[in-house]
């Protein structure tokens, strides 16, 4: 069975996004702000839950129409054939949506009237009076835009940037799939070296190393659409085989983290071994002030400080200062720092190649690159 599917993520990886969906199969992919859409059998649903790097979750279009009134919303949801995923006993749980710039604006208000929809529904397919709500769970969302809403179920469960290394991270993390995506525009690969002075709970240091290896991203989870009763356990054994099999047993590549805090370091190390990449990661603690480049041509990728996540503008300002005193020139070497910080290239003292604006959580950044 062919699937309307859709992938969100984060805006300015839409490119990425679409690329990883053709590579896992997907056909018809349409990239939107924030967004990809494309349809695909099981297979694909499994494949790219499991590889693409910087999508947030893989659901199932269950209907798009536009929504004025609740019962506009009533009505859609009434006729949406969710007997097909559901079994008599399992549990439909409509997760908290969004509602921007639309006449209806109480989500718990928009919830309780898909539920009971979806639950007459149900009632009337199962000829039974109550739902058990006994079995599996499958989680919806809804996001309303200007009166248009997109229902989806949500096949992966927990979102994909829970990739199963860190289950505990220090201040002011960068998420999994933004370091994906940017370490994907730095065009990390096999046989190189990738520097991170500001290393946290290493995240930038695994996710390149994913993509060194080619190691699938989510190869070490669980997805919700595996426990549901039409889902072939098959297709998903497949699924996870086939990324195990591409996974680059040769790989040359090494990557450096430094930071000036101990447990930070200790807590890199910890997640790269949870994640099975610790062979390829090297932590010291270090101050920039102290940084040097090793031999040979490097990329720096990195999240350093900024005042939104750190709270002190004045300190985030000064290490920048001592960015630009201990990594320029660059030579053969190339740079990719994400920040909030609008006079970065100032601080630096150099003006980057190129910048691109990306999100960080609900915060407006920019990923200045210099190569």
């Amino acid at each position: 069975m062919t699937y309307n599917l859709t992938a969100p993520c984060h805006f300015g990886l839409e490119k990425i996004l679409s690329c990883e969906i053709k590579r896992a199969g997907g056909e018809n992919i349409k990239a939107s702000d924030g967004r990809v859409d494309f349809t695909g059998d099981e297979r694909v649903i499994a494949r790219a839950n499991i590889t693409c790097s910087v999508a947030e979750r893989i659901g199932i279009v269950l209907d798009s129409f536009t929504a004025n009134t609740f019962d506009d919303v009533f009505n859609h949801m009434k006729n949406v054939p969710i007997e097909e995923y559901a079994g008599r006993n399992d549990k439909i749980h409509i997760v908290k949506g969004h509602s921007l710039n639309s006449k209806l604006t109480s989500i718990p208000a928009i919830q309780r009237t898909m539920k009971k929809a979806f639950v007459i529904r149900m009632q009337k397919k199962y000829k039974i009076n109550t739902l058990p709500e006994t079995g599996v769970t499958l989680p919806i969302h809804f996001l309303l835009m200007k009166n248009q809403m997109t229902v989806t179920l949500d096949t992966s469960g927990v979102g994909l940037h829970k990739r199963g290394y860190r289950a505990m991270s220090n201040a002011a993390p960068i998420k999994e799939t933004l370091a994906a995506g940017i370490i994907d525009i730095a065009r990390a690969r096999n046989a190189e070296t990738v520097i991170d002075p500001f290393c946290g709970s290493g995240t930038i240091l695994i996710e390149s190393a994913f993509k060194a290896a080619n190691i699938a991203p989510c190869l070490n989870r669980n997805f919700a659409a595996m426990d549901w009763g039409f889902a072939d356990r098959k297709v998903w054994a497949d699924a996870f085989d086939e990324a195990r099999e591409a996974i680059r047993k040769d790989c040359g590549f090494t990557a450096l983290g430094f930071d000036i805090d101990k447990a930070a370091c200790e807590l890199t190390r910890e997640n790269a071994w949870k994640a099975g990449v610790d062979k390829y990661i090297k932590v010291e603690k270090r101050a920039i002030k102290d940084f040097v480049y090793p031999e040979g041509k490097s990329k720096i990728i990195t999240n350093p400080p900024y005042a939104e996540r750190m709270g002190d503008i004045n300190e985030a300002k000064e290490i920048y200062r001592t960015m630009g005193k201990r990594m320029l020139p660059l030579g053969e070497n190339e740079l990719y720092a994400i920040t909030s910080v609008e006079d970065f290239e100032t601080l630096f003292g150099e003006k980057a190649s190129k910048n691109r604006k990306l999100y960080n959580g609900m915060l407006m950044c920019r990923l200045y690159s210099y190569v």
